[in-house]
């Protein structure tokens, strides 16, 4: 059995959307190694589809989305065998950051770890409201490095210093409040709630939502000075495209029809 499933829903003229999901329900979708590997390659693969539109990433069942890394595999690493975990982590979230179109995390369960890293790597978080989110890494002896500093860019610096120095659980409700993700519902209604993010974004130009993904990388490393400027060339390079005439041409015919 895969660790790693790719379901791709063909919406014919509107793309593709790809389902990626980690199917390890009865360790509640823990990553061991291999799993981290095969996550990456997963994203990888799907990136190459020039009619990608989005990606959702989730975890199997209705208990974990990611649980973490798998502890009783880190348990046996000697010193000179930890870099490989903590590298092929970032491998999985450097996949989802360069896939080229948004990734979203569907949190069906326990986010923990190496799993609230990759979902803070993801785009957006919509989480039902059964959920639980940590970093317990310092409990098992660890600082949670990689992807963790992705964290204070979406709750602050005072809420990441609290998660990692305590290795508590907080519930999806707090992790709404304090903006760790985007949306909370419930584990029926998850569905719906990605899928009304899916229907927006293909309602939206492909070209445009891939330059966006692009520019929202940039903004992310550089300064507000050399934000504007690239967001001012990302802007310009699309104007006068088959995609903006087709789309600004249907909006000005529609709002003459009304008149």
């Amino acid at each position: 059995m895969s660790l790693i499933l790719i379901t791709v829903d063909d919406r014919g003229e509107a793309g593709t959307v790809a389902r990626i999901t980690v199917n390890n329900a009865e360790q509640r979708n823990a990553l061991g190694n291999a799993g981290k590997r095969e996550l990456a390659e997963a994203f990888e693969h799907v990136s190459a589809d020039t009619r990608l539109r989005v990606v959702v990433l989730t975890g199997a069942g209705e208990r974990s989305f990611i649980g973490g890394a798998n502890v009783t595999e880190m348990a046996t690493f000697t010193h000179g065998h930890a870099h490989e975990g903590p590298a092929l982590t970032h491998r999985v979230c450097e996949a989802i950051r360069r896939t080229p179109v948004p990734v979203i995390a569907r949190v069906n369960g326990y986010c923990l770890g190496a799993g609230l890293e990759i979902a803070a790597a993801c785009d957006m978080r919509a989480t039902a409201d059964t959920a639980r989110f940590g970093m317990p890494e310092v409990l098992f002896g660890l600082p949670s490095g990689m992807e963790a500093c992705l964290l204070p860019q979406l709750i602050g610096w005072g809420k990441t210093r609290e998660l990692v120095y305590t290795g508590r659980h907080i519930d999806a409700q707090e992790a709404a409040s304090c903006h760790l993700v985007e949306r909370i519902t419930t584990q029926d209604g998850l569905d719906a709630a990605i899928e009304d993010w899916v229907s927006a974004i293909l309602s939206a130009g492909p070209l445009a939502i891939r330059a966006q993904k692009e520019l929202i990388r940039d903004w992310e490393r550089m300064s507000i000075a050399d934000a504007v400027q690239q967001g001012v060339r990302a802007v310009a390079a699309a104007h006068g495209t088959a995609e903006t005439r087709r789309l600004m041409g249907a909006f000005v015919a529609k709002r003459a029809a009304k008149r």
